[in-house]
């Protein structure tokens, strides 16, 4: 049995790029908000009644994505090295099928966000820039295809280069187009959904060259023919994939409806949200990143049927996501007053935002404990339980209690995030318990 040193030198070495890496994804989240910000509440508001819909609809393909790095990495452990090679083609398929169909969905839903009670003002620039957004689900669903098939194999600082560098492209782009600098038009907000999407399929090309062009593949045959469709193989995808996505979507749909709910109290508070969910995704990427690392650790220890690892490498990763949380829950208590100034000039909604970071700095190492906890669940393909506690933890724990505390007690935004607070708290705790009883058994 390895030491407790040797997993968190293990899990920080798969973790650190894939943490990058998903901070650079949320950093384009991060920048847009910020740049959109300049043009005022209502584009900065419009962003987030727009994203609310998106990320529900995105998240349900990248949860059947990440589906196959755990299940890479149970064939490495058990020496099914031709059964990799199947697990990418067939998921291929799987994703850009997949998000064909989210495709034609997130345009065919956009037009519903008139019926949701938000601004008139608001609305009209986020049913734009929700369909815009929609162009990049294919190409980012062939960029997960390559991403996790490669760090099933334990190789995880490509996908770091490739975002970080598109992070920049957004960057350059929005500034031509949100501000029609060089002499280009001024898009506002519509500029930013270009930004997004030209980076999104900026990273599907270059991760398409590694990865075909790469002596470490040069033993897997990843050209996919129709013949390569295997029943079973996206059967398997499928099982661990969509329920998965479905945890995603609970866990995501109530952050999302939680939006709605803060654009009845008003466009200000709106803004305010958008800003503490967006500085809160940061240290949740982070998390999101040891979530992964995790999941192929306990996923490779289950190839070898090796029950102390799997417990080891899970509880490993759920102390290091506790651990990077409680640190950026410091942060926000500290600079609690600082950090909405980033982003606008407003200091109605600078009040609001200070005030909600506070909530947001206590459910840090929740939120991180629970996104770890599901990965190493996923580690050990089991996805049923973990769906239904974050439904039951989300749909009828933290909205109807921030309803409650915000509209019946007149708690206004900070009951809607205490509601979210409950929530995580009840994820959090369920998930870590069931790893521990999964753990103990799944290899008999």
């Amino acid at each position: 049995m390895q030491s407790f040193k040797f997993h968190i030198k293990e899990t920080i070495n798969l973790a650190y790029p894939v943490m990058i890496g998903q901070l650079g994804i949320i950093l384009m989240n991060v920048i847009d908000a910020i740049m959109v910000g300049e043009l005022g509440p209502i584009p900065l508001a419009a962003s987030s009644v727009a994203n609310s819909l998106f990320i529900l609809i995105f998240i349900i393909g990248v949860g059947v994505a990440l589906s196959v790095s755990p299940l890479v990495a149970i064939a490495v452990g058990e020496n099914r090295h031709y059964e990799c090679e199947l697990l990418f083609k067939n998921s291929l398929f799987v994703n850009v099928g997949l998000n064909t169909i989210l495709f034609l969905l997130t345009f065919a839903l956009s037009p519903f966000l008139r019926y949701l009670n938000q601004p008139d003002e608001v609305v009209g620039q986020a049913i734009i820039f929700t369909n815009i957004l929609a162009f990049s689900l294919i190409p980012t669903s062939i960029y997960h295809s390559y991403k996790q098939f490669i760090e099933g194999l334990q190789n995880t600082k490509p996908a770091m280069i490739i975002t970080l560098t598109a992070v920049l492209i957004n960057v350059f782009i929005n500034y031509l187009l949100i501000y029609g600098n060089w002499g280009l038009p001024r898009l506002g907000l519509f500029g930013a959904g270009i930004g997004t999407f030209t980076a999104r399929t900026f990273m599907a090309f270059i991760i398409f060259l590694y990865v075909t062009k790469s002596t470490k593949y040069k033993n897997f045959d990843l050209k996919f023919r129709f013949k390569d469709y295997n029943y079973k193989i996206v059967r398997k995808i499928l099982a661990i994939g969509l329920p998965s996505g479905m945890q995603y979507f609970f866990e995501v749909g109530a952050f999302s409806f939680a939006v709605i709910m803060v654009g009845w109290l008003g466009t200000v508070q709106l803004a305010a949200h958008q800003i503490a969910i967006n500085l809160a995704s940061v240290p949740f990427m982070a998390a999101t990143g040891i979530s992964v690392a995790g999941s192929i650790r306990v996923g490779n220890a289950l190839g070898r049927r090796d029950v102390k690892e799997i417990r080891q490498a899970g509880f490993t990763a759920i102390s290091l996501g506790a651990s990077i949380m409680i640190f950026s829950g410091i942060i926000f208590v500290v600079f609690n007053n600082y950090l909405p100034a980033l982003y606008v000039n407003d200091q109605a909604v600078i009040r609001y935002a200070s005030t909600i970071l506070i909530i947001a700095a206590m459910f840090q190492i929740f939120d991180g404990t629970q996104a770890v906890g599901i990965g190493v669940l996923r580690g050990l393909t089991d996805v049923k339980g973990p769906t239904a506690i974050t439904f039951i933890s989300y749909w009828l724990l933290a909205l109807p209690i921030g309803y409650y505390l915000g509209f019946k007690l007149h708690l206004d935004i900070s009951g809607v995030w205490y509601g979210l607070l409950i929530g995580l708290i009840a994820s959090a705790t369920l998930l870590t318990l069931r790893f521990n009883y999964k753990s103990r058994r799944v290899v008999h």
